[in-house]
C-alpha cells in the first residue's frame, strides 16, 4: 500500500506533545512492514535543515482562499522513511509551532488551511499517489474533507481514502465563521451536519464527517468520546459514526526506551537483573538532593497542566510528603501549578524535589531511578509516560481513564497478575489510597518484585498497533472504492 502520513509535527524534528512521538514512530513501523509510507509535515523554525541533511526537491503553488500560494517542498530521512517538508516562511517560521504563551497565533485557520491543501497538492507534485493518506489531529483534518468534495472527480485522487487519528478531542481548531472563503469550501457545507459548530467552523468535525475511518489512541478513549463528559461537544458526531471509530493504543519504540541499552542512566538492568534499578534510585536522589533512604521514590514526568492533575498531585504530595515516601517531579506548563509545586517541595526538603522545565536525560534517569510513576490525568487519550514506566520497571499508580485504564491493570499479591495501581474516583482520597496500597505492597519484596517483573514483561511496542492500523487502512480503501 502506498501511504501518505500527514502531521503538523514528528520527533526528532518537531514536538509539542504526544502526536510527535506517534509521528515519528509509527510510519516507520508500518514501512517495515513492506508498505510505501511517507510522512509530511511543515517545515517549521526549529526544524535544522543542515542537521536533518533537507534537499529542496520541489516548488508548487497552494490555493488558500482565491489566492496561489507559492510554496516549497523539502525532503529528508528518518531511517528509511522519507519525510517531506512543506516550506512556507510565512506560516512556519515561527519560534514556536502553534502559539505563544499569550495565546494561538491569531492566523491558525489560514496557517493550516495552507497546510491541509498543502499536503494533497504536494502528494500530486511528487507524483506519489495515496492509496490511504492517514492525517492528524485538526491541523490535517480538513483532508478527508477536501478528498470528498474539491478533489472528488480529480482522477489523481479519486479513490483515495482517508483516515483521521483523534489524539487529544479538546482541541479541534475551531475559528469564526468568515474564515470559511479561505477554506475553498462551499457555504452549503456549514451546517452542523458538517462543519459549523456553535456558529463557527470547526476543522476537526470536518474531518470527523468526512473521513472513511475514524481511530482515536486508546479503546477505552474511543468510548468516552462518545460521552458528553468527554466529547467536548462532539459526542454526537462521534455517536453517528461509531461503526467507522476505533481506538489502536499508541506504543513505544522498544529499542529506544531500553533500561538494558540506556546510556543516559547509571546503571543498565533488565527483569532478570534488577541490581541496576537499586543503582539509579541512588543516583537519582543523589542528584535530586534527596535523603538516602530506604523509603520508595514516586515520580511525576509531563506537563503541569489541569488535564494531567497535577492539582491532585500537589495534594497527595503535600499529604504524603512527610511519610515514608519521597516525590520527584519533573515537567513545566502553567504557571500557577508550577509555584504550586515549588512551594510544597520547598517545605518538604529531601522528601521532595521539584524540576521545573524539561530535561530529555533527566526523564530518563527519573523512569530508571524511580519505584513507582503517577499518572492522576482527568483524561488521558492515551499516555506515554506509564508505557515507559512498565518498561523501566517503575510501576505506575493511574486514574483509571482512557489508555491508562487500558494498559495498567490492579496487581494482586494473591495471584501474582497485574502491572500497576489503579483508582476510580478522581479525588485527593481516591489517589492517596492507590498510593499508599502501592507502598504497603513495596514493604513485601518478594511481591513487589513479581510486580516490576510483570511490569517489564508488558509488550508495548508499535508492532501489534501497526498491523491495526495496516487493517483500518485495507478497510478504508474498500470503503471508498465501493462509492
Amino acid at each position: 500500500m502506498k501511504i501518505l502520513f500527514a502531521s503538523s509535527e514528528a520527533a526528532p524534528f518537531a514536538k509539542t506533545g504526544g502526536l510527535a512521538d506517534v509521528s515519528g514512530t509509527l510510519p516507520k513501523f508500518i514501512r517495515e512492514m513492506g508498505h510505501d509510507v511517507r510522512l509530511i509535515i511543515p517545515l517549521h523554525q526549529c526544524i535544522d535543515e543542515g542537521k536533518f541533511n533537507l534537499r529542496r526537491v520541489a516548488g508548487f503553488f497552494v490555493p488558500v482562499g482565491e489566492r496561489q500560494v507559492e510554496a516549497e517542498i523539502f525532503e529528508g530521512r528518518l531511517g528509511d522513511l522519507p519525510v517531506y517538508f512543506i516550506k512556507k516562511d510565512r506560516y512556519f517560521d515561527r519560534p514556536e509551532l502553534y502559539g505563544t504563551s499569550h495565546g494561538d497565533y491569531p492566523d491558525n485557520a489560514e496557517r493550516f488551511v495552507f497546510f491541509s491543501r498543502g499536503v494533497i497538492e504536494a502528494a500530486n507534485v511528487l507524483g506519489f499517489h495515496p492509496d490511504v493518506i492517514h492525517c492528524n489531529d485538526w491541523q490535517a483534518a480538513l483532508v478527508p474533507a477536501y478528498l470528498k468534495t474539491l478533489y472528488n472527480a480529480d482522477p489523481f485522487f479519486g479513490k483515495t481514502a482517508s483516515v483521521l487519528t483523534v489524539h487529544n478531542l479538546a482541541y479541534q481548531g475551531v475559528f469564526w465563521h468568515l474564515d470559511l472563503p479561505m477554506t475553498g469550501l462551499s457555504w452549503d457545507l456549514f451546517t452542523p451536519e458538517f462543519l459549523e459548530f456553535y456558529g463557527k467552523i470547526n476543522f476537526l468535525k470536518a474531518g470527523l464527517v468526512f473521513a472513511d475511518i475514524l481511530t482515536t489512541v486508546s479503546k477505552t478513549y474511543s468510548k468516552e468520546v462518545q460521552t458528553p463528559e468527554h466529547g467536548w461537544g462532539l459526542d454526537g458526531v462521534l455517536r453517528i459514526r461509531k461503526k467507522e471509530l476505533f481506538g489502536i493504543v499508541n506504543g513505544i519504540d522498544a529499542q529506544e526506551w531500553d533500561p538494558g541499552t540506556d546510556r543516559e542512566i547509571a546503571s543498565s538492568f533488565s527483569a532478570r537483573s534488577l541490581k541496576g534499578k537499586d543503582k539509579n534510585r541512588k543516583a537519582l536522589r543523589e542528584e535530586m538532593g534527596l535523603a538516602d533512604t530506604s523509603a520508595p521514590l514516586l515520580a511525576f514526568v509531563g506537563r503541569l497542566a489541569g488535564q494531567k492533575g497535577v492539582d491532585l498531585l500537589a495534594e497527595v504530595i503535600e499529604r504524603l510528603g512527610d511519610t515514608d515516601c519521597q516525590f520527584v517531579v519533573l515537567g513545566s506548563g502553567e504557571e500557577h501549578l508550577q509555584r504550586l509545586l515549588v512551594d510544597v517541595a520547598n517545605r518538604h526538603p529531601g522528601r521532595v524535589a521539584v524540576h521545573v522545565g524539561f530535561d530529555a536525560g533527566l526523564a530518563r534517569r527519573v523512569y530508571a531511578g524511580a519505584d513507582m510513576f503517577l499518572m492522576p490525568s482527568r483524561y488521558e487519550p492515551c499516555g506515554i509516560g506509564q508505557l515507559i514506566s512498565l518498561r523501566y520497571g517503575t510501576i505506575p499508580v493511574v486514574h483509571r481513564t482512557g489508555g491508562l485504564a487500558d494498559t495498567v491493570s490492579e496487581f494482586s499479591a494473591t495471584s501474582g497478575k497485574g502491572n500497576g495501581f489503579t483508582f476510580r474516583e478522581l479525588t485527593v482520597e481516591s489517589f492517596a489510597k492507590a498510593i499508599q496500597k502501592a507502598v504497603k505492597t513495596y514493604q513485601n519484596r518478594p511481591a513487589w518484585t513479581r510486580l516490576v517483573k510483570n511490569a517489564m514483561a508488558c509488550d508495548f511496542s508499535w508492532d501489534s498497533s501497526a498491523e491495526q492500523y495496516l487493517k483500518l487502512y485495507e478497510k478504508a480503501v474498500r470503503m471508498r472504492t465501493a462509492k
